[in-house]
């Protein structure tokens, strides 16, 4: 397990670097220009993504405890969630972090359909606050002239945040399944297999369907939803704000609003799932949001500084928080596995 933890972190690394070579060689970028960024305004943006991932720390304990109590120390469920954001960094279209937790829920003797029907509630608040914001940096963009950018970031967010809401409260009112074609192509190529693992699947999306048919509509789901949103907006938000450091040292002028606006618009599409950890799309997304709203032609950008800003951004904001979510990860979620 520890061999595979290893190699899989390296392998992310060298995915999520490759696009900075491109970049680097595309506008023959020196060390010397991206170090000109200046070390406070790296370290101001680095402190502002580790705050969102507390804050969603926070999220998961309140959410936590809110349906089963205090069940660990309230630091190590923050830390565990923390831990879990490597697998979401290193994974197209941020996902798999989920997996962790249930897991780790699991082996707190809280039952699997319980401990998705939670990291679901955790997962349809994050998806809102950051499709609210995504379609108005969207609809903003296509006020400004952008037709590609802000159709890209609307049919990008809007479709999935629409089916999570719609599975998500629709789901108190009936059994979802597996639709059948699926299940026959499975069962086609997958055998006995194929019909256990459709079969387990099933099971699971009834248990969260029922869990939410008694769960949903009630005061304490209600309020629980609403804090957990409210927390899911300033997480967000404090990724927003982390671009305005760079920009500021790099002399572009952007204000708090506008910060948040083009880096929801960078996550938008760094969400395609195309590459690891969306690297190499959120990087052109924020450079199309701000400075090139009609074509991703290269060759019409002049500002070096610009994508100096955007490296530097992009490794305090993703390249940090990978690496300590890694040590999280190995030390409070594997260590059990790695010591064995």
């Amino acid at each position: 397990m520890k061999k595979y933890g290893v190699n899989w972190k390296l392998l992310s690394i060298i995915a999520s670097v490759f696009p900075f070579l491109i970049i680097i060689f595309q506008f023959n970028i020196g060390l010397e220009d991206i170090f000109s960024v200046g070390i406070m305004p790296f370290i101001l943006a680095s402190l502002f993504i580790i705050i969102r991932l507390f804050i969603q720390g926070i999220k998961f304990n309140y959410v936590l405890v809110s349906f089963f109590g205090k069940i660990d120390n309230t630091w190590k469920i923050i830390l565990i969630r923390i831990g879990s954001e490597f697998v979401t960094f290193t994974t197209p279209m941020f996902v798999g972090g989920e997996i962790v937790r249930i897991a780790w829920l699991k082996k707190r003797k809280v039952p699997t359909g319980k401990a998705s029907w939670l990291i679901i509630i955790e997962i349809i608040t994050e998806i809102m606050a950051a499709g609210i914001f995504a379609i108005i940096s969207g609809l903003f963009a296509l006020i400004q002239g952008s037709l590609f950018i802000g159709s890209l970031i609307l049919f990008t967010s809007i479709p999935v945040m629409s089916i999570w809401i719609i599975l998500f409260f629709f789901s108190s009112k009936r059994i979802f399944q597996i639709p059948n074609f699926i299940s026959t192509i499975i069962i086609k190529f997958g055998k006995k297999k194929g019909e256990k693992y459709i079969n387990k699947t099933n099971k699971w999306i009834k248990d969260i369907c029922i869990i939410s048919k008694y769960n949903l509509k009630t005061n304490k789901t209600k309020k629980t939803f609403v804090v957990a949103f409210i927390l899911s907006f300033a997480a967000w938000s404090f990724y927003g704000v982390s671009f305005i450091f760079i920009a500021d040292s790099i002399n572009y002028k952007i204000n708090v609003f506008d910060s948040i606006l083009a880096v929801m618009a960078s996550n938008t599409i760094g969400n395609v799932p195309i590459t690891i950890g969306g690297s190499g799309l959120a990087e052109l997304g924020l450079w199309a949001y701000l400075e090139n709203y009609d074509t991703l032609d290269f060759r019409s950008s002049e500002n070096k500084m610009l994508w100096n800003g955007i490296i530097i951004w992009r490794v305090s904001t993703y390249h940090v928080p990978i690496s300590i979510s890694w040590l999280l990860l190995v030390k409070l979620a594997l260590s059990k596995y790695t010591n064995k």
